[in-house]
């Protein structure tokens, strides 16, 4: 994730945005030439290039010690335990983590800053380095707070403190070089060189190319607070034997929460918010989901079928309805396995493909239903020029009312700042909206949004003086200084798919 620019789950740029999910933004992908698994690759990732050296693993094999050794060794041998990890966390990776946080993240219990910390960074840098390898180091308690869901409830999410920041990236640039080889295609959330885009060009491409007629729109009920502490570590044993990364991992995890403080332990689950807690939520997904299904495609479907995961949000298409059904009812079950459950009203089965609105017309049951996939409701819909099917993709309306509602509340807050430099911060909120969103067909909603923004702005600047008020004329010189005009950004999805995915 490129931190130059700080985005949160919609990768909009934060400014008056609450900060959430946080995707990765690269576009080195590779996969198969079957367009609904393009998800089925493994996916190159920048490397590290170290001096050669080199470190045993498990069966005492000789290999590089740099980062790229380990992926050579992931990448050959599926089975391979790595009995020496934490000689990667060097002074230098923890330096790189330092500098890919964000400046302005609030502080952790320790109550520390990114500016504070970095005041003297290398006598810093080398004393956490010598504590995590002495063993010496003791992970904080993460900090919770709330913020607000599109839905009206509270979200807890967990801050971590800024040298546990640290130690946790770096660890996660480790990982990643193994896990990388491991996660299959059709896996898009918090992974180097894939982001929320390229998981809804595949979903997009993979209905319309395969022989989609049913949607199972999965919901894991609190994912990252129920995760099973003793499941996740038989997890990741599978893969990692170095028993200090380990005990790293265990010191997270069991490190607690801090709420208005008072400490709490932690039993279950992952602190949301935590640099370490996509990656672990991955590897979790990755053995109790991803692998298991796989599996039952390959043995138990008879028709096509398809799958994107991004994180704990799950979109799988199907052929045939009763293999739609036979999936759901055997992926409950395989959840309740490992201490997770399938959210009962937020899951949903619903005819969806290009013989959906036919098939619905004819038995009188009226349009087809909807799904929302990372901020955009699907549907069903016929192009203008021939009449061909196409997946609809539009800015779901809760995350539109939702965002326009915060923009709304900032700019009371800020009535009295100078014109330019609201100005200036619209101009980055409109602009970051604008690169997520912008995506071809959703250009009534960008110009929804556009004129929604306008609109609270006037009303904000006529409220600042009785006398004085701004005229049109002025307002519209502001509006084409400082607001960008909505137009579309991203490609066509099976444009950008089929680059991507060459073969």
């Amino acid at each position: 994730m490129n931190h130059k620019t700080n985005t949160n789950a919609t990768g909009e740029s934060d400014g008056w945005v609450v900060p959430t999910k946080s995707p990765n933004k690269g576009k080195n992908e590779q996969g198969s030439g079957d367009p609904a698994e393009g998800l089925e690759g493994s996916h190159p990732t920048k490397r590290n290039t170290e001096e050669d050296r080199t470190h045993r693993t498990q069966s005492r094999k000789s290999v590089s010690q740099g980062l790229g050794g380990v992926r050579e060794v992931a990448r050959k041998d599926k089975k391979q335990k790595f009995t020496a990890l934490l000689h990667h966390v060097t002074e230098e990776r923890l330096r790189e983590s330092y500098f890919g946080l964000k400046k302005q993240a609030a502080p952790g219990i320790d109550g520390v800053t990114w500016q504070q910390y970095g005041e003297e960074l290398k006598a810093s840098i080398g004393d956490l380095h010598d504590r995590v390898h002495s063993g010496a180091y003791r992970a904080l308690p993460t900090k919770r707070k709330y913020i607000p869901k599109e839905d009206g409830r509270q979200r807890p999410l967990g801050i971590a403190a800024l040298e546990d920041k640290i130690v946790q990236q770096a660890v996660v640039t480790v990982l990643n070089e193994i896990y990388e080889e491991d996660f299959l295609g059709f896996s898009y959330g918090f992974r180097p060189g894939r982001g929320q885009h390229d998981a809804l060009d595949a979903l997009t491409v993979g209905i319309k190319r395969k022989k989609v007629s049913w949607i199972l729109d999965a919901d894991i009920r609190g994912f990252f607070d129920n995760m099973n502490h003793e499941w996740l570590k038989q997890f990741v044993e599978y893969r990692i034997a170095d028993r200090r990364i380990l005990r790293l991992i265990q010191k997270w995890m069991k490190a607690g929460v801090s709420e208005e403080g008072e400490w709490q332990a932690s039993t279950v689950g992952t602190p949301q918010g935590a640099v370490i807690s996509p990656l672990l939520g991955n590897i979790y997904l990755h053995y109790a989901f991803d692998l298991w299904a796989k599996q039952w495609r390959e043995k138990q479907a008879r028709g096509d079928m398809i799958m994107v995961r991004y994180a704990d949000d799950i979109v799988l298409g199907f052929q045939y309805r009763e293999e739609a059904e036979a999936f759901r009812q055997a992926m409950g079950e395989r959840m309740q396995k490992f201490g997770l459950e399938l959210h009962p009203e937020k899951t949903r089965l619903m005819e969806f493909g290009r013989f959906a609105e036919v098939n619905r017309e004819r038995r009188g049951e009226g349009k087809p239903e909807t799904f929302d996939f990372l901020g955009f409701t699907h549907t069903c819909a016929k192009s203008r020029k021939g009449g061909w099917f196409k997946v609809q993709r539009r800015t779901a309306k809760k995350r539109l009312r939702s965002k326009l509602k915060r923009i709304g509340e900032e700019l009371r807050k800020r009535i009295d700042e100078p014109v330019t430099s609201i100005g200036e911060r619209l101009k980055k909120v409109v602009q970051g909206y604008f690169n997520y969103h912008a995506i071809p067909g959703n250009f009534e909603a960008l110009r929804t949004f556009h004129r929604e923004v306008t609109r609270r702005w006037r009303w904000i600047l006529r409220r600042r003086s009785q006398r004085s008020r701004i005229t049109w004329e002025q307002f519209s010189k502001l509006i084409a200084e400082y607001l960008p005009r909505p137009r579309i950004l991203h490609p066509y999805p099976e444009v950008r798919f089929d680059r991507q995915h060459s073969r």
